[in-house]
């Protein structure tokens, strides 16, 4: 049996760590399914939105390690795009949904930060555990955190290795949304389809403007911006939208 799947739900990719009885903690062979089927996916002209769950009710206990205390850890490159946990180094075109049920730890936080937005069910927690065995974030997990959170808040998670259960990481910011339990992935799937239904390169390239701007200067990140800009507007996308608006659709926060 493959360590992951992935199924489609029209325009969207539903990927899943298939090792419910290691709590889907990621070894040499998760961490290469997930590398794989996320580059297939941002490959696939056809897909959207992606959406990242667990089976069992377990999103991801971060690295197995079982097979590290054996010598079989995962591969840890110094340069390149495959991280540690797999897809946590890749730089995709298209956003990523984390439907999180149970734990997202260690190396599961990483990998839910690594996704765009997050859906965190009742009864699911976040944190770094690997702080009690001595493994440390490897999968940008120093750095994705307090981006997301703010550095004061991602140091007590960082220094404490707690658990934070899915209100906190709501009101922390680490979760977008909040889902019944065992609802994770409906959710996560009803969010995929409303952004796969707007204008995809608008929103992508806004997304990546969003994302690149991290690594410039103002100046710099202002030229990408409009870069990236007059790139969707070259397309006619925006005289589409505005013509439509004019005919009435879309008023009032509709869509």
């Amino acid at each position: 049996m493959p360590t992951v799947s992935s199924e489609r739900d029209g325009r969207i990719a539903v990927i899943t760590i298939e090792r419910p009885e290691r709590r889907n903690a990621v070894d040499r062979e998760t961490a290469q399914g997930l590398y794989d089927v996320f580059k297939a996916f941002d490959a696939d002209e056809g897909l959207d939105v992606a959406v990242l769950t667990g089976r069992g009710g377990y999103f991801c206990g971060g690295a197995d390690l079982k097979a590290i205390s054996t010598g079989g850890g995962n591969r840890i490159p110094e340069t390149g795009d495959f991280g540690p946990m797999g897809c946590t180094r890749l730089r995709l075109g298209k956003p990523v949904i984390a439907a999180v049920e149970g734990p997202a730890v260690a190396g599961g936080l990483e990998v839910a930060c690594w996704a765009d937005l997050r859906v965190a069910a009742e009864g699911s927690f976040f944190g770094v555990f690997c702080r009690r065995f001595g493994v440390p974030l490897i999968d940008l997990g120093t750095v994705r955190l307090p981006r997301l959170i703010g550095a004061s808040r991602a140091m007590d998670l960082i220094l404490t290795g707690r658990a934070v259960a899915a209100q906190e990481a709501f009101d922390i910011g680490l979760a977008n949304r909040l889902a019944p339990k065992g609802e994770a992935l409906a959710v996560a799937l009803d969010l995929a389809r409303q952004i796969s239904a707007f204008p995809q390169l608008c929103m992508r390239n806004d997304r990546l403007s969003a994302i690149d701007q991290w690594s410039l200067d103002w100046d710099q990140a202002q030229a990408a911006e409009v870069r990236l800009g007059l790139e969707t507007l070259s397309t006619g996308s925006a005289v589409e939208g505005a013509t439509r608006f004019v005919s009435g659709q879309g008023r009032g926060g509709a869509f």
